[in-house]
C-alpha cells in the first residue's frame, strides 16, 4: 500500500479507520470496496451511505499524481453491482495539459475496465468541472446518474448540466459503457498484442469510429490495459493510454516501471491516437518501446 494511501486511512476516525485498514491491506485488495464491505463499513461507521461515501474520498483522493497542481481531487464510482471504485487525477509534466486524467474520468474507467456497464452514483471532493459533466453525460444511464459532493445534498448529473448534449442528440443509442464487442482480431498474436485488441473491441469511439486500445506491460510482466472513450463533444474524449494508466496506478503500479506499450487502432479512421500516445510515453521515459498495429 503506497504511503499516501496509509496516511489517509490512518486520518480516519475510529472505529472505521481500523475497517478500512483491513480491507486495504487484504492481498486482493484493487482499489475497491464490495458491497458488502461497503454495508459493513455503514454498521461499523454509523455513518449514512452518503456519508461514509464522502468520508472515503481522501482515500481515493491518496491515488491522485498531481505534481504540476499540486491539487489531490478523488472521485468514487457506484457500480450497478454496488460495488465502489476508488478514483484520482493524474498529470504528466512535459505534454499538454490536455493529457491530464480528472478525478471522475478515472473512477469511471476503473469501474468499465473491471467490467461495470452503468453507475448510480459518483461521490466528489469538488463541484465537478464542465469538462467531466461532460464526460459523464456520454455514460449509460447518465439521465438517472447521481453527484454527491460534501455537505451538500445528492444531485442528478443533469441538475449539474441543464439542456445536457450527448450520444442520443447524434443519433448513438450504445453510449459509454455498455458492453460491446468489436470483432476485431490480429494475424500476429502475442500476450501484450492480446490484451491491446481485447481493449479495442470494448472501445466506444461513435463519432470517429476509431476503435482503439493500448497494452502496458511492467517490468515484472504484469498487463494493463486501456480503451478509448470517446465523447459527443470531443474534447472531453479519454484516449486508451490514459485508461491504461488508471489502470496501472489502481493497482498502485508506478508509471516509471512501464517496459513496453502497444496502441492498436483502426487504419481508415478519420483520426489516430499515434502522436499522443508517442508524446506522452516520450514524457514518461523516453525509452520506452511502442508497438503499433493499424487493423
Amino acid at each position: 500500500m503506497r504511503a499516501s494511501v496509509k496516511e489517509a486511512i490512518a486520518a480516519l476516525p475510529t472505529p472505521l479507520k481500523e475497517a478500512v485498514t483491513e480491507i486495504c491491506e487484504s492481498p486482493d485488495f484493487d482499489a475497491t470496496i464490495s458491497k458488502e464491505q461497503f454495508a459493513n463499513l455503514l454498521e461499523i461507521s454509523q455513518l449514512s451511505d452518503a456519508d461514509l461515501r464522502v468520508a472515503l474520498l481522501p482515500v481515493a483522493a491518496a491515488y491522485s499524481v498531481a505534481p504540476i497542481s499540486k491539487f489531490y481531487v478523488g472521485a468514487i464510482a457506484r457500480g450497478e453491482s454496488g460495488r465502489l471504485y476508488f478514483g484520482a487525477n493524474m498529470e504528466f509534466e512535459g505534454v499538454q495539459l490536455s493529457q491530464s486524467i480528472h478525478a471522475e474520468q478515472s473512477a469511471i474507467s476503473h469501474a468499465w475496465l473491471k467490467g461495470e456497464t452503468s453507475l448510480t452514483n459518483i461521490t466528489i471532493n469538488y463541484s465537478p468541472c464542465g469538462h467531466c459533466r461532460q464526460f459523464m453525460n456520454e455514460l449509460n444511464g447518465a439521465e438517472k446518474l447521481e453527484i454527491q459532493l460534501p455537505s451538500r445534498d445528492a444531485k442528478s448529473l443533469h441538475s449539474y448540466l441543464p439542456e445536457p448534449f450527448g450520444p442520443s442528440d447524434l443519433g448513438i443509442d450504445e453510449p459509454l459503457m455498455c458492453p460491446v464487442h468489436h470483432g476485431l482480431t490480429a494475424e500476429e498474436e502475442n500476450d501484450l498484442l492480446n490484451a491491446a485488441v481485447a481493449a479495442t473491441n470494448r472501445s466506444h469511439a461513435p463519432y470517429s469510429r476509431n476503435l482503439s486500445g493500448v497494452a502496458i506491460r511492467d517490468t515484472k510482466g504484469r498487463l494493463f490495459a486501456g480503451m478509448y472513450a470517446e465523447n459527443a463533444a470531443f474534447n472531453p474524449s479519454l484516449p486508451p493510454l490514459q485508461v491504461a494508466l488508471v489502470n496501472m496506478n489502481m493497482a498502485e503500479v508506478p508509471l516509471d516501471e512501464i517496459q513496453e506499450v502497444v496502441l492498436v487502432e483502426k487504419a481508415d479512421a478519420t483520426i489516430s491516437h499515434l502522436q499522443d500516445t508517442q508524446a506522452l510515453l516520450e514524457a514518461l521515459n523516453p525509452d520506452i518501446p511502442l508497438g503499433y498495429l493499424a487493423l
